[in-house]
């Protein structure tokens, strides 16, 4: 998932070779990417409520642009499992290092949050835990589990690591019956080892197949960004690829560089190339996609799952 510290506070670049030299020209955000400062009185409400119940949000841990937007209507995407990631993503602002033990209270606690929100939906990821058997994934199931429990009504979706080598993990988070499952590729394939060193890009599109073959109601999404120096050839292929694993739901957003030692911007797409690809990619099947320069997983995730649901429910009334 992330950057690369020994340390919360402390960054270290775990690979030198892959980082953003000093001298290397970086390029300067359009105005069509630059969002307004949070200041708002609903920011502010959320900040304490994520606070005061010892919670993680991606928003805070990934730099999300949309973190003013999101947290002044009372929107936050709980990172669970600590603050911490096993992984080294050239893109991520996560830190990187040796993980803490779980917190047997943070299920109750993200459901007390969930409740104090009055969230109708609500997006749980994590960090990626390779030192943990399941990989996270009975922790996955007891905060849904305490979420049902706490807010009957709140649609849960979850944004999952990629379980690799985590043997029944995946079955196990599936058998709790996640409203939507989404685990985002983050690239085309041949920027693996340099983005996502850590992950397997084919195992990433088997988990979402094998999602469908297990539970073939359960939404599925996934999520890419743009930028990172990819070939628009590629883009359509991926797209192709997720259609052929039956996801659901596409996000394409633009990857904005952390800081200096993370992966480059190689460009910034215009929303005339996002409007393309989403024009694209409904004509290949997907129920959803949203495709614009600040697009996230989570962003506007309540409303996408409504459009989606009805997505299906017109498809399903069309095929009749």
């Amino acid at each position: 998932m992330v950057t690369i510290l020994d340390t919360v506070t402390k960054p270290r670049l775990r690979h030198p070779e892959k980082a953003h030299r000093p001298d290397q020209e970086v390029l300067r955000k359009p105005d069509w990417i630059r969002v307004k400062a949070p200041v708002s009185r609903g920011y502010l409400e959320t900040r304490e409520i994520v606070k005061s119940n010892r919670l993680v949000t991606v928003c805070e841990e990934a730099g999300c642009p949309n973190i003013g937007e999101c947290w002044d209507k009372k929107h936050a995407t709980f990172m669970i499992m600590g603050e911490i990631c096993t992984r080294a993503c050239a893109f991520c602002n996560v830190a990187t290092g040796r993980p803490t033990a779980l917190d047997a209270e943070e299920p109750d606690n993200v459901a007390r949050a969930v409740r104090q929100m009055a969230l109708s939906h609500v997006v749980i990821t994590s960090v990626d835990r390779d030192d943990l058997d399941d990989g996270g994934a009975q922790h996955f199931v007891e905060v849904i589990g305490a979420i049902r429990a706490a807010s009957p009504q709140t649609t849960i979706e979850i944004l999952t690591p990629d379980f690799l080598r985590k043997p029944g993990a995946l079955e196990r988070v599936v058998a709790a019956r996640p409203d939507v499952f989404n685990h985002n590729l983050e690239t085309v394939a041949s920027n693996y080892l340099t983005v996502r060193p850590g992950a397997r890009y084919f195992h990433s599109m088997r988990l979402l197949q094998r999602v469908k073959e297990l539970d073939p109601g359960m939404f599925t999404k996934s999520g890419i960004m743009v930028g990172l120096g990819e070939e628009r050839n590629e883009v359509l292929q991926l797209m192709d690829d997720l259609r052929t694993a039956d996801v659901d739901f596409l996000t394409i957003g633009q990857y904005l560089q952390p800081t200096r030692k993370h992966h480059p911007v190689k460009a910034f797409v215009t929303p005339e190339e996002f409007k393309s690809y989403e024009t694209v990619a409904y004509s290949k099947g997907f129920l959803m996609v949203s495709s614009s320069p600040l697009t996230r997983s989570s962003h506007h995730a309540g409303e996408d799952f409504a459009r989606l649901r009805a997505a299906r429910e017109a498809r399903l009334s069309t095929s009749a």
